[in-house]
C-alpha cells in the first residue's frame, strides 16, 4: 500500500480543522477511475470523504456538501476532479 498523498493529507488536515470530527476516513479512489475523465497519472484526483461531525448537526445534506467545500476551499476543490460525500451529524 502507498503512502497517502499530498492532496489526501491536505483534506483530512483542513477537515479536522473545521469540524474536528468524530469519525473521518479519506480514500483515494482515482486508481479505479484509470481512462476516465480527469484522470491523472499518480492519482490524487478522485476522493471519498466518509466524517461524522457534530458540527454538521441540524443541517441539510445540502449545507453539509457546501460546509465541507467551502472548508476545503476553491484552492484545493479545483485540484479535485470528483469528491464523493458521506457525512452525518
Amino acid at each position: 500500500m502507498s503512502e497517502e498523498g499530498k492532496v489526501t493529507r491536505e483534506i483530512r488536515q483542513r477537515l479536522e480543522e473545521a469540524f474536528s470530527p468524530e469519525a473521518l476516513e479519506v480514500v483515494d479512489e482515482s486508481e479505479m477511475h484509470r481512462g476516465h475523465a480527469g484522470y491523472q497519472e499518480g492519482g490524487q484526483s478522485h476522493f471519498r470523504v466518509r466524517m461524522r461531525a457534530a458540527a454538521l448537526a441540524g443541517q441539510s445534506r445540502l449545507a453539509r456538501h457546501r460546509a465541507v467545500h467551502a472548508a476545503l476551499g476553491p484552492g484545493l476543490m479545483g485540484r479535485i476532479h470528483a469528491l464523493a460525500l458521506d457525512l452525518a451529524e
